[in-house]
C-alpha cells in the first residue's frame, strides 16, 4: 500500500463521525480575500459557502472557493515526497528526499558556483504564508543571482512605477471603488478575475453599487469582457497602446488647463516635466495607434477632471505589454493630475496591519530604487528588486558557457505553461543536471524534477495575506487556522523550505528547521527594537521573544508583525491593540476602517515627495515617442483571457471547474473570420516567431477586429504528468506563441498581450 492509499484508508476508517463543527478561513486562491464558512462532520467537509459574517466579503464567494475540499481530496495531489531514480518516480521518506537534494545539488554548487542554480517562485507563493516568509531565507542560502518569479509575467511594471513614485513596490495606489463617482478601468476584467493589485471581495457587486449610486464605469479593453459588458462605456483599444491613450489624456488636461493636484501639490515633484513629456502626444497623434478617436480621448480626459471623484485603474492588460511600466506610471499621473490621488473616492493607499514598508521607519524617508544592479549572463537584461526577468530563464539554461544554469529550484510554479516560449523552456529543463520542486502536483514543469516535495493542502495550512492586504481597498485583518491537521509525519511548508535552506548553507539534510525559524524571529525582533520610529524601540529583545513563545513557524512571525504594526498592541504598551491572539478570537476578521489619506507620511521616497517624473521613466518616454512614428500594421495581435472558474494553470484538475463547454478557444471577430476563412467551432493554426498551435475557433463580436484571444494556463497534454482531469480537458498552451524576445525594457516584464500572430484554417 502506498502512502497516499494508506492516508485515504485512515480517513475512511475515521468516517464522518458524529461531531460537527464550523471552521472559518480566508480563501487563498486569488487576490479577493473572501471569507469561507466550512461545515464539517468529524474531519469530513460537508459544505463550503461564503462567510456572511466576514468583515470584508460579507458572504460573497466565487465558484473556486467552494472547491477547496476538492483540491484537498484530489487523488492526484501529491502527499509524499517523490524521487526520480533511473527515470522512474518512487515515493520516498522526507529524510530520503532531503538527502537526495544534498547529494545532487551541493556538488553542482561546489563545482560550478552558486549562479549555476536558478530559482523560480510561482504565483501561489503570494497566497501562502510560508512561501512569503520562508522563501527569503532559502534564496539567501542559495546565494544565486539567478532568481526569477511570476512577477515578471504579471505585475512588475506596477511595482516598479509605484516604487519610483512613492518609494516601495507595494505602495500602490488602489481605486477606492466603494466611494468613487467615476472609475476608468484599463486591461482588467474583475468579473472574471475578482480584481488584482486592488484586493476586494465581490468586485462585481461593488461595480454594480457604483452604477446604482449614479456613478459611471468606463472599460478600456480590446475585448468586450464581462466587465465591459456591464459598464456604461466600452472603449475597444488596440492591444499594447494604453500608454499612448493615457499620455494623450494627460496632454488634454494640460492643454485645457484642467490639471489640479489638490492637496498633494505641496509635496509633489515633476509636474512641469510631465507637461513636457506628454506634449508630443495630442489625441490626434495617437488616434491611429490606439484605435480610439481624438474626440473620445478628449471627452474621457474632461470627464475625469470634471467628476466629483474619480479613479483610474490599470491591470494585467496594461502591464504585460511593451510599455508596461510607462502605462502603470501614467495611470497614477492621471490620478494625480485630476486631484484624485490620496483622496476618498480616488486612488488611495492602504494602511496594512502587517508587513507594509510605509508603516515602518521614518515617515517620508526611503532609499533610491536601483534597477540593474546585476544583469543576466546571456542578454544582459537588468534585474529589478533582486530578480531577473523570466524571459531570460530558458536561455540561461540552454546557452553554454561559464555561468550556465545547471540546477533549478521551482517553488509552487509551472513556468512551462506560464512564461513566454514555453516550448523552449520545456526543452531546457529536460537538459538540466538536477531539479527540485515544491508543489502539490506532478505537472508540466515538475515532471522534469528529480525530487518533488509536496506542500500541505490549503485546508492544512494557516493563512494570512501579508502582501495582498497591503493592497486592500479597506483596512482589514483576517487570520485563518488550519481546518485539518497535518497527517502523521507530514512536514509543514515552512519546514520544507527551511530544510532546503539549511542544505544550501551546508548544514546537512538532517538539520532542524527550527534553526532557520529561530534565526528569522531573532533578527526581526532585534530590527524592531532598533527602529527609532517603531513602537518597541529600546525594549529588551529577550522579553519580546519570551512573549512570542511558545509559538513557532509563520504564526510567531506574524504575531510579531501585528504587535509592532500600526494597529498593534506593542507587546502590551497599547492596550486593545492587535496581536495574533486578537485575530484568533475574531474568526470573521477585524475591520480596521475605510482608507484614509496617507500622504505625505506614507511616502518612502528619498526626497519625501511624490515623484511624478522619476528619471528612469522620463528616459523611457523616448522609446514611446519613437514608437509613435511606427506604422500600424494590419496583422493580427494576440491577447490573453481569464475565466472565473480558472486560476492560471493549477485549478484545471478540479472536475467541477472544467465541466461544460470548452473554454480554451480562440476568440475571433466575424470580419477576421470571414477574411481568413475561419468557421466557428473549426480548428485554426496560429503561428508566431516562437511557435505554433492548433486551437478551436470561437467567432464573436465581443472582440476588436484585428485581435484574437486565447486564455493562458492550459496545455495539459504533456507526457509524464499526473493530473488526470486536466489531461482530459487539455486545451492548448498560449505561451507556445508568446515570445521571450519581447519584453518591457524598463521592468523586464514579458509581453503577453499584443503578440503578432498569423492565423489560418488548420
Amino acid at each position: 500500500m502506498t502512502a497516499v492509499e494508506d492516508q485515504a484508508a485512515r480517513r475512511a476508517e475515521r468516517g464522518p463521525g458524529s461531531a460537527t463543527r464550523t471552521a472559518y478561513r480566508t480563501c487563498p486562491l486569488c487576490e479577493a480575500g473572501c471569507g469561507l464558512e466550512i461545515n464539517l462532520a468529524g474531519e469530513r467537509v460537508q459544505r463550503i459557502r461564503g462567510d456572511r459574517a466576514d468583515v470584508f466579503s460579507a458572504g460573497y464567494i466565487c465558484p473556486k472557493g467552494s472547491t477547496l475540499n476538492a483540491l484537498h481530496e484530489d487523488p492526484d495531489r501529491l502527499r509524499t515526497p517523490l524521487v526520480k531514480r533511473d527515470g522512474r518516480w518512487q515515493e520516498a521518506s522526507w529524510d530520503e528526499a532531503f538527502a537526495e537534494v544534498e547529494r545532487r545539488l551541493l556538488p553542482i554548487i561546489e563545482e560550478q558556483g552558486r549562479d549555476a542554480v536558478a530559482v523560480y517562485l510561482g504565483n501561489p507563493n503570494a497566497h501562502t504564508l510560508a512561501g512569503q516568509l520562508y522563501g527569503r531565507p532559502l534564496l539567501k542560502a542559495l546565494g544565486t543571482t539567478n532568481v526569477y518569479s511570476a512577477s515578471t509575467v504579471d505585475q512588475r511594471p506596477k511595482e516598479l512605477s509605484s516604487a519610483l513614485m512613492f518609494g516601495a513596490g507595494l505602495i500602490v495606489a488602489v481605486p477606492d471603488i466603494d466611494r468613487t463617482a467615476l472609475l476608468l478601468m484599463l486591461g482588467a476584467n474583475p468579473y472574471a478575475s475578482n480584481g488584482s493589485l486592488a484586493t476586494a471581495p465581490d468586485w462585481p457587486g461593488r461595480l454594480e453599487a457604483l452604477r446604482a449610486r449614479g456613478g459611471r464605469l468606463v472599460v478600456v479593453d480590446p475585448r468586450r469582457t464581462r466587465t465591459a459588458q456591464e459598464a456604461d462605456e466600452w472603449v475597444p483599444v488596440r492591444p499594447g497602446s494604453d500608454p499612448f491613450l493615457l499620455a494623450a489624456m494627460v496632454h488634454v488636461l494640460f492643454a485645457d488647463d484642467l490639471v489640479d493636484l489638490g492637496r498633494i501639490g505641496d509635496f509633489t515633484n515633476g509636474l512641469d516635466e510631465v507637461r513636457a513629456l506628454v506634449a508630443p502626444f495630442p489625441p490626434e497623434a495617437v488616434a491611429t495607434v490606439t484605435g480610439v478617436d481624438a474626440t473620445t480621448i478628449r471627452r474621457l480626459a474632461s470627464d475625469l477632471a470634471a467628476a466629483p471623484t474619480a479613479a483610474v485603474y490599470g491591470r494585467i492588460g496594461t502591464t504585460t505589454a511593451e510599455f508596461g511600466t510607462l502605462a502603470s506610471w501614467l495611470v497614477d499621473v492621471l490620478n494625480a493630475c485630476t486631484g484624485n490621488l490620496d483622496r476618498p473616492g480616488g486612488a488611495m493607499f492602504t494602511r496594512a496591519a502587517a508587513g507594509a514598508a510605509n508603516t515602518r521607519g521614518a515617515p517620508r524617508a526611503g532609499r533610491p530604487v536601483r534597477i540593474g544592479r546585476r544583469r543576466s549572463r546571456v542578454r544582459g537584461l537588468p534585474d529589478t528588486f533582486g530578480e531577473l526577468p523570466v524571459v531570460c530563464l530558458a536561455e540561461e539554461m540552454d546557452t553554454p558557457g561559464e555561468g550556465q544554469v545547471r540546477a533549478f529550484v521551482c517553488l509552487a510554479g509551472n513556468p512551462v505553461l506560464s512564461t513566454p516560449n514555453g516550448g523552449r523552456l520545456d526543452a531546457a529543463l529536460a537538459g538540466l543536471d538536477f531539479m527540485v520542486a515544491v508543489d502539490i502536483y506532478l505537472n508540466e514543469t515538475t515532471r522534469h524534477a528529480d525530487v518533488i516535495f509536496p506542500a500541505p493542502s490549503a485546508l492544512q495550512k494557516p493563512h494570512y495575506d501579508i502582501a495582498l492586504l497591503q493592497l486592500a481597498i479597506r483596512n482589514v485583518a483576517n487570520w485563518s487556522e488550519p481546518v485539518h491537521p497535518l497527517e502523521p509525519g507530514q512536514l509543514d511548508e515552512w519546514e520544507v523550505l527551511a530544510r532546503l535552506a539549511l542544505i544550501a548553507q551546508g548544514a546537512g539534510a538532517g538539520a532542524d528547521p527550527a534553526i532557520v525559524d529561530d534565526l528569522m524571529v531573532d533578527a526581526l525582533v532585534r530590527s524592531a527594537v532598533a527602529d527609532q520610529h517603531g513602537p518597541v524601540h529600546g525594549r529588551d529583545p529577550e522579553e519580546l521573544l519570551g512573549v512570542l513563545s511558545p509559538r513557532r513557524g509563520p504564526g510567531r512571525i506574524l504575531d510579531l508583525m501585528l504587535r509592532t504594526g500600526p494597529y498593534g498592541d506593542a507587546f502590551g504598551a497599547v492596550p486593545g491593540g492587535l496581536s495574533l491572539d486578537v485575530l484568533q478570537a475574531s474568526p470573521h476578521g477585524v475591520d480596521l476602517g475605510a482608507l484614509e489619506p496617507r500622504l505625505p507620511g506614507g511616502l518612502r521616497t528619498p526626497s519625501g515627495m511624490v515623484e511624478l517624473a522619476p528619471p528612469p521613466l522620463v528616459a523611457d518616454m523616448a522609446r514611446l515617442r519613437a514608437a509613435l512614428a511606427r506604422p500600424v500594421g494590419d496583422g493580427l495581435l494576440l491577447v490573453g483571457r481569464r475565466d472565473l472558474r480558472s486560476n492560471n494553470s493549477w485549478m484545471h484538475n478540479v472536475e467541477v471547474l472544467v465541466r461544460g463547454r470548452p473554454r480554451c478557444t480562440m476568440h475571433v471577430h466575424p470580419d477576421d473570420a470571414d477574411r481568413l476563412g475561419l468557421a466557428d467551432g473549426a480548428a485554426a493554426r496560429v503561428t508566431s516567431r516562437a511557435g505554433e498551435l492548433v486551437v478551436p475557433v470561437e467567432v464573436t463580436d465581443a472582440i476588436r477586429a484585428g485581435v484574437v484571444s486565447i486564455p493562458h494556463g492550459w496545455g495539459h497534454d504533456r507526457p509524464g504528468t499526473a493530473m488526470g482531469v486536466a489531461a482530459d480537458h487539455a486545451g492548448v498552451n498560449a505561451n507556445l506563441l508568446t515570445d521571450e524576445l519581447r519584453y518591457d525594457e524598463l521592468s523586464g516584464n514579458a509581453v503577453l498581450n499584443g503578440v503578432p500572430v498569423e492565423v489560418a484554417p488548420a
